[in-house]
Formats: structure tokens, sequence, C-alpha cells
């Protein structure tokens, strides 16, 4: 990585060039009491982008409460900086308050920045601060590679290149044109991750409601329109045995050790979420035989398919080894009639139907056990069942080969943007004459 010493220009504490330095306001200076529907924006650390604004999240407060907080004010072509970090958005980032940005402010864990642009202008100043060698420098300030927290004084002895202004500029006309290309790219991969997963997801339904046969009925199952007319439509519970879990009491201590049989919880959904995994094997948390004779929680057979109904709703899997579950979750033991991983593929077929018209609540949405008990999927015969899982997991492993050599190149992309940027802020090449295209080779990000 192309670090500070590198830098073919002089480097010197930013703190030199700033007139005006302030930080968003803290504390019961700015709660969710004082947000309204319009008013002077409010720009947050999701805005702040590298070198780049991010004009989402939109919030606002009145402009009654503005006038209080005047010395938070940003204005257009101020230079933004992120207070606040992680692996994916640095803390230190940069960017420029857009035109046409009207009264707003900064929040807490930002800065607005003004500096004296006759020795360091803003849109240099944003792509300095969004490179590696600003990053490098951060972890240094802070003593420390795991905060990712500055405060003003961290601020104030950034030390940055500082070309002559006219150089400044040229490298910031030149970065803004050839991060422009790379981001158009990073745009279209994303749009392209978008359009598989649909895909993905489309195949799914198409499967389990047996798109390739032409004599179809319509159907009552609210997330298809028709069935194929051999085919039959159920309620889970008359081809499956539906159960549910609990959670042993932790005030009996003595029920928590020794704790061997996998418990699965909503912290377990992970594993499932991205359904490439229809299997959970292992599970973080465990209770114990004493624990699952003194509560309601059952041990349920492999094979067992659970729905989380709670936190992460929705999401579903098939017990990889014989486990128990919390009350978050319902299960279904299948009988001779009904293939469990069918009916897994139904369920993630089923998901936008189960949030949409089922689940409740406007924060954490929660599928209740009576809804549950009444679902209804298609049901093929047996061996149909068998055929139609196969085929999903044929056709969802070609489509997330392709999703993962996407989202490769979209890794290759960040980091040439990265490679790009530092080289160009450290002077490692000439703008005038160079190329975005060709001046990464060798260059590490």
């Amino acid at each position: 990585m192309t670090n500070a010493t590198n830098s073919k220009f002089p480097l010197t504490p930013i703190r030199r060039f700033i007139q005006d330095l302030t930080d968003g306001p803290f504390g019961s200076s700015l709660t969710s009491s004082h947000y309204s529907n319009e008013g002077a924006r409010v720009i947050r650390l999701g805005n702040i982008g590298s070198a780049t604004f991010r004009d989402l999240d939109e919030a606002y407060i009145s402009l009654d409460y503005f006038s209080k907080l005047l010395r938070h004010e940003v204005k257009a072509g101020d230079l933004i900086i992120a207070g606040l970090g992680d692996s994916n958005n640095p803390v230190g980032r940069a960017c420029l308050a857009p035109k046409g940005l009207g009264p707003a402010i900064v929040k807490a864990d930002c800065f607005r920045v003004r500096l004296d642009e006759s020795k360091l202008i803003h849109r240099y100043a944003a792509w300095t601060l969004s490179s590696s060698v600003i990053s490098q420098q951060i972890r240094t300030l802070t003593r420390g590679t795991t905060r990712t927290r500055i405060n003003l004084d961290v601020v104030r002895e950034i030390q940055v290149p500082v070309p002559p202004v006219d150089e400044q500029r040229s490298i910031a006309e030149f970065l803004d044109a050839e991060t422009a290309r790379i981001d158009a790219l990073a745009n279209s991969q994303q749009r392209l991750l978008a359009l598989l997963s649909e895909r993905r997801a489309a195949g799914v339904v198409t499967a389990v409601s047996g798109g390739d046969h032409a004599d179809r009925q319509p159907t009552e199952l609210p997330w298809l329109r028709t069935l194929p007319s051999h085919w039959q439509e159920v309620r889970v519970g008359l081809v499956a045995r539906m159960g549910s879990g609990h959670t042993p009491s932790r005030s009996h201590p003595e029920w928590w050790v020794d704790c061997t049989i996998p418990w699965i919880t909503t912290g377990e959904v992970k594993q499932v979420r991205s359904d490439r995994i229809e299997d959970l094997h292992h599970t973080r948390e465990k209770i114990s035989e004493l624990g699952l004779a003194n509560s309601s929680a059952e041990l349920c057979p492999q094979g067992t398919v659970f729905l989380c109904r709670t936190a992460s709703a929705g999401y579903s899997g098939v017990m990889g080894t014989a486990m128990a579950t919390s009350q978050d979750f319902v299960t279904w033991t299948c009988g001779p009639l009904l293939n469990p991983y069918f009916l897994l593929w139904c369920l993630r077929g089923m998901r936008p139907d189960l949030l949409g018209r089922l689940a409740m609540g406007s924060t954490h949405k929660t599928i209740y056990v009576p809804d549950l008990q009444m679902l209804r999927i298609p049901l093929p015969p047996l061996a149909e069942q068998a055929k139609i899982v196969d085929a999903i997991r044929s056709q969802n492993r070609e489509i997330d080969a392709l999703t993962d050599k996407v989202r490769r190149q979209g890794e290759l992309l960040a980091e040439r943007r990265q490679a790009l940027i530092t080289a160009a802020v450290t002077g490692q090449f000439d703008v005038s004459t160079a190329s975005g295209r060709n001046v990464t080779d060798g260059v590490q990000a």
C-alpha cells in the first residue's frame, strides 16, 4: 500500500489550512424528537462516501430549530469528514456538500471544515482524505487498528500531501473523471447483482409452482396464480407435524449445565439468510437435557424444517441433526407425502408474501403462530418434489457462481479506485499525461 512517506508532495498538518472546523451536535442537542418531514437537512455519516456525497437517507429538522444550531451549519462546497467508520466505510473519508443543498447541518460523528482555498482546495482535500494515505495515518493517530472514531484534535493533526494549487486542481479534475468511469461500472455491476437475485428468486417460485407444466388451473394460494392441474394444494399441518420452541428458564442455573443439545436462536439466522445453505448443522448455543425436560422446547429430528417468525422473520432452513429451537421459531417435521427440502423452497419462495401479508409490526416483524397453522403450499407427487428440489439446486449453483464472479469484479474495481486515488494525491504519476486505465499497474491499494 502506498504510504505517506512515498508522497512526492510535502506533507502538512491540515490545521494550517483550516479557517473553520466544527463537529455535529451531540446528546440532547439533537434527538429523534427534533426531526421533522421538511426544513433543514441533517448530513449524516451515510451521506459521506469516498470523495462522493451520497444523496440518500434524507433527514430534516425544522427551520426554527435549525436557527439554534447555526454553529453546525453546512453550505454547498464545504468539506465534510466522517468521524466514525468501519471496514467498508473508513473513518476520515470526506466529500463536498453538494450544490443546491439548502439549509443544512452536520450530525454527530461528522465534521464540517472550511479551508483557505488559496492554499488547499476543498475538492483536492476530499480526494486526499479518502485515500489510503490518510486511513493509515488515522490508525497511527488513534493508536490502534480497531478504533474507528476520531475527534477534532485528530482531524487537525492529519497530514495531507500539498502540491501547488494548480496541480491540486488538476488532480481533482482527473480523479473526478476517472473515478466516475469506475463508479459507472460499479453501479452497472450492482444492477446486475440485483437482477441475478431477482432471477434466482423467480426461478424458485417457478419451480415450486410447476412452471414447466402447461395444463394448469387457478389456485387459492395468495402468492401464486396457477398450479399444474394434477397437483394438490394443502395446509402444511396436514402433511407435516408443526411444533414450536421455548427457552428454559434462566432462573434455574442448573438447567444450563452440561448443555449438549443444539438450540436454534435468532443468532443462527445469518447462516441461512443468503438462501445458499439449506442445512443447519451447528449452533452457537445449546441447552441441556434437564433444561429440555423442564421447558416447552422439544427435540426435533434431523430433517425438520424451521422458520423464524420474529426478529429475522421469514428465514428458514433444515435441521442437519436433531435440534431444539427457541420460541422465535416454528418447525415442521414432514410426513411421508412431503419432502422437507420441497417445503423449504416453498417457504423461501413465499417469503415476500409471508412478510407482506402475515408479518405484523413496524420495527420488528412477527409472524404469529395461528397464521402459520393455516399456511398452505402446493403439493406435487413425492417423486416430482425431489426432481424440483434438484432443479432448484442446479439453477442456483449457476446463478450463485455468476454472482460470485460479479462480486469479485466489484471488489477489484473498488481496489483499483482506491489505488488510483492514492497514487494521484501522492504524485506517483503526472495526471496531465496519464490515463486512469493505465496508472494503477503495480500500485497496491
